[in-house]
């Protein structure tokens, strides 16, 4: 259901008082007065603290200043009278115990009076004694057909069209975009040479950046790395490429839905933040990385907030990579949590969305600690599929010191001796192997040489890898994913796992 279908649903049934929280206050106005016109013509009436009442001459300035006086207004039109008032900024005067009691009286009167009090806010913020008589409404960010419609006007106004092709990545790159920010990036366009090129969506693009930043929830993350970075993981590979073109309108037409998402366990340093990046490369998709730690904010009912945020925005960049690290210490422990239930509630939300999600949202989650997950998140439906991530192989430890070695030394790669150094160090994960390198370097620099095996290997000797620091903690790991609760991300994940279980 549309948001105007919604809305007019809202009107027709006599809610009272809906709240919207929206940062296009333009534009949700739009759309609330065409739903006014569409609903019996109604009147509308708006107001703000510094003007007061506007459009309306007879009530022009009334209740300026006075957010309880902006109220009775509502009282002293006929009952008969068919009107939605707007008031723009009301949540800041919520607390106030005038206004709050004002509202809950006319809750009980408007049930019987065509007229509705519409909120209009940036934030959500709702006081407990009032969340019983406001209703919240999203108002959702300009969707395709939206900015296809307002970029056609544009070009009609300076005698410019564009190819299909052109015209598409326009519209791709202006998604996630409130539509004054799109006029105004797209101004700024024109304004540099007077007309639009195709050079222009990266100018989109780092406006969009811009918009993400500012959230201060998610991060619009640059990809490089490849399905062909990470060195192992096979099966997980696999799976990955065969769901390519899962997000292409072919596979619609074909009848499969969209990917949900993926949950990777495992071990630190195993590569499993490198997997969303590559994803996120080989699928040709935006990676957005989300800080769960954000989400958490200091007043009551902002967690809340920047969670429905977060999801729409996350929709409106659709189709996207969302990429949610180490989500176990977010959400781990939650019974244990003192904050009132925020952390509960923002779960709830998560995972209800999670499960409910149509958008094509592919949400991969990183985790270390699988007891502190709380089992909603491992149940089926909310992810695809639930991989683990072991220590490699000896295998795959080969396969990522060609990986390293082929980016640090591409011209010299002959004279290391892969066999010996996947042999050497056995219980090493990806990212301890990539610091032995390092280390190998460092060993090289100092004596005016290039590092070899020898070096690479004395290196070895010199640093102990998590696998025996944390002995208990990767060994129960281990026997969880043996135990057939996973998918092994390793071709021989099984047998590794047993392997490596008797090498501890």
């Amino acid at each position: 259901m549309s948001f105007s279908e919604e809305f007019e649903l809202l009107l027709r049934a006599r809610y009272p008082i809906v709240y919207i929280p929206t940062r296009e206050e333009e534009r949700v106005e739009a759309a609330i007065a065409h739903s006014a016109r569409q609903q019996g013509n109604r009147s509308v009436y708006i107001w703000d603290f510094v003007d007061g009442y506007q459009g309306n001459p007879n009530d022009a300035g009334f209740g300026k200043r006075n957010p309880l006086q902006a109220l009775e207004l509502v009282e002293k039109l006929p009952s008969s009278v068919a009107a939605v008032f707007v008031l723009r900024d009301f949540h800041r005067f919520l607390d106030d115990i005038a206004v709050a009691r004002k509202l809950k009286n006319l809750a009980r009167l408007l049930k019987s009076q065509p007229k509705n009090i519409v909120l209009v806010s940036s934030q959500l913020s709702i006081p407990d004694d009032l969340s019983e008589v406001l209703t919240i409404l999203e108002f959702p960010l300009p969707s395709t057909v939206e900015i296809k419609t307002e970029l056609k006007q544009l070009l009609l106004s300076i005698n410019q069209t564009l190819e299909g092709r052109v015209l598409d990545e326009f519209v791709s790159s202006c998604q996630g975009l409130s539509l004054d920010r799109i006029r105004r990036v797209l101004g700024r366009a024109i304004a540099a040479h007077g007309s639009l090129q195709p050079d222009d969506v990266e100018m989109i693009l780092e406006e969009k950046r811009q918009t993400i930043r500012q959230t201060q929830i998610l991060d619009f993350y640059p990809t490089a790395e490849r399905i062909s970075d990470i060195g192992g993981l096979d099966n997980l590979k696999d799976w990955l490429l065969r769901r390519g073109g899962a997000f292409s309108e072919r596979a619609r037409q074909y009848g499969l839905p969209h990917p949900r998402g993926l949950l990777l366990v495992g071990i630190q340093g195993t590569g499993k933040s490198l997997t969303a990046k590559a994803i996120a490369h080989h699928w040709h998709l935006p990676l957005l990385r989300l800080d769960v730690g954000r989400l958490f904010a200091g007043l009551v009912g902002e967690s809340e907030s920047r969670t429905r945020q977060m999801i729409q925005l996350a929709e409106a960049l659709a189709p996207c990579i969302l990429w949610i690290d180490e989500i176990d210490k977010a959400f781990g422990g939650l019974d244990g949590r003192g904050d009132s239930g925020t952390t509960s509630r923002v779960f709830g939300t998560f995972i209800t969305w999670l499960a409910e999600k149509s958008s094509p949202v592919f949400v991969v989650a990183t985790a270390n600690n699988i007891q502190a997950l709380p089992p909603e998140m491992l149940r089926r439906g909310r992810f695809d599929e639930l991989f683990f991530v072991g220590l490699p192989t000896q295998e795959e430890r080969k396969a990522i010191f060609s990986v390293h070695l082929s980016r640090l030394r591409p011209h010299n790669l002959q004279s290391y001796d892969f066999d010996r150094l996947a042999y050497e160090t056995p219980d090493f994960s990806g990212a301890e192997i990539e610091q032995i390198l390092v280390e190998a370097m460092h060993i090289g620099f100092s004596q005016n040489r290039d590092f070899t095996t020898e070096d690479v290997v004395e290196a070895a000797s010199q640093i102990i890898p998590l696998a025996r620091t944390a002995q208990e903690q990767i060994q129960f790991l281990q026997e969880w994913a043996a135990s057939g609760k996973a998918r092994m991300a390793s071709r021989q994940g099984s047998l590794s796992s047993r392997i490596q279980h008797q090498s501890l």
